[in-house]
């Protein structure tokens, strides 16, 4: 079992103990993140829906990110991952939502948003979304990739068991 899968699967019992549902909006990761979890039996438990807003109009129609938090920070930025976590959160039975964006390569990057700049939002019910950041130095796109999602799931496994009783 690869290390994503062991961190899926604490993440999905961490849910399963709290009685939480979880929502993901992808856009680099394209659905890795959800694709995570549903590789495990009983996900159904745990997972409400998964985003894939790759495009900035599926960002605003899907999440209902402002196009002028786009315009203004651009897809990949704070103020964007945390609309997105909002936004997926909003629109779905969840009580947690992460959510990914970010330049995963090869090309795209600039020298303020270089390639493998990923920006995580997470949204938990009744508390303000809120935004980081990873560097995932190499400009692989496969291995950005992998690690936004071992980063999506290690947010929300840590978020979990910070709010735990």
């Amino acid at each position: 079992m690869s290390d994503t899968e062991m961190l899926a699967v604490k993440v999905l019992e961490a849910l399963r103990q709290r009685g939480l549902r979880l929502a993901t909006a992808e856009s680099c990761t394209g659905g890795m993140i959800s694709a995570a979890i549903t590789d495990l039996a009983g996900a159904s438990d745990v997972l409400e829906r998964g985003f894939v807003t790759y495009s900035n109009a599926a960002k605003a129609e899907m999440l209902g990110v402002p196009p002028e938090t786009i315009s203004a920070h651009g897809a990949v930025s704070a103020e964007t991952a945390r609309a997105m976590a909002a936004g997926a959160l909003a629109h779905s039975h969840a009580d947690i939502a992460v959510s990914v964006t970010g330049v995963a390569g090869p090309g795209g990057g600039t020298a303020e948003k270089p390639v493998g700049l990923v920006w995580f939002g997470l949204a938990v019910k009744d508390k303000e979304p809120r935004a980081e950041n990873r560097r995932f130095l190499g400009g692989e796109r496969a291995i950005v990739r992998r690690d936004s999602v071992t980063t999506a799931l290690e947010l929300v496994l840590r978020t979990v068991q910070a709010d735990a009783p």
